[in-house]
């Protein structure tokens, strides 16, 4: 297999950043200009969302963009910034765990996403299943490799009660992070009772998703958050400002006052 190229020190800063009360805060991009932006107003990371992607590149959110589409999306953020960048790689793709972290190496970055239910079906994967799959990612890239595992119990639906909902988002976490998996993202979880027993019973660094009626990013940080993203919301609030200025041309006025 090819020698992976993955920046260690920039692993290494990237994997020192996911601080329990002082989290990672990830205004995700979707391209080079975006990821510059990011940078620009001092963040020490670029991550990329998926569906935000996958929307600038004319496809659903869902793996339905081609996987080489994507990663040349995500060289080209590579290349426009100096920081860390962390790819949103849903669940891989269909590449095998040598293939994805070889691809992604060539694309420069030095983290990824992947999640635990099947992008297409929208159902959860098996947690022992997705727990192989991430121990073969982890072998394939070694140490330089920043794998955040996100947990879609709360965002898939859920036949089982609130509880048995929480317990298995504890259960999956701990498998993941025993797996070789760096942190875990149990996305779309808000209430902060479950956030904070997940961040005390996961026992590692845990990502949540900052949307509409989360928990403010104080209020995660004090919960002992380590990492907080915003997925896709901002380039879907960028569309709404952009269709605005759309609004404001088609009635005959000026945009910029829009």
């Amino acid at each position: 297999m090819t020698v992976l190229n993955h920046d260690a020190a920039k692993a290494a800063t990237l994997r020192a950043l996911h601080v329990p009360g002082d989290p990672l805060v990830l205004p995700n991009a979707w391209d080079a200009s975006s990821a510059r932006a990011v940078t620009e107003a001092g963040f020490p990371v670029v991550a990329t969302g998926s569906g935000a992607i996958a929307r600038v590149l004319g496809y659903d959110d869902g793996e339905a963009a081609p996987v080489a589409l994507v990663l040349d999306a995500v060289a080209r953020i590579v290349r426009a910034v100096d920081v860390p960048v962390t790819a949103d790689m849903e669940r891989g793709y269909g590449l095998s765990p040598a293939e994805l972290a070889e691809r992604l190496a060539a694309a420069g970055a030095v983290g990824l996403n992947l999640e635990d239910s099947d992008p297409r079906t929208k159902e959860l994967v098996d947690a022992g299943e997705q727990a192989e799959f991430l121990a073969a990612v982890r072998a394939a890239a070694g140490a330089d490799l920043v794998i955040n595992a996100r947990v879609d119990t709360y965002v898939r639906p859920y036949a089982g009660t609130s509880e048995e909902r929480l317990a298995e988002t504890v259960e999956r976490g701990r498998a993941y992070l025993r797996a070789g998996a760096d942190c875990v993202y149990p996305i779309t979880a808000e209430s902060p009772d479950g956030i904070k027993t997940l961040v005390k019973e996961i026992g590692g660094p845990v990502n949540v998703m900052s949307r509409p009626g989360a928990p403010s990013l104080a209020e995660l940080a004090a919960l002992g958050v380590a990492r907080i993203s915003f997925g896709s919301g901002l380039q879907a609030a960028t569309q709404r400002y952009h269709a605005t200025l759309l609004s404001a041309i088609k009635a005959g006025q000026s945009p910029y006052d829009a």
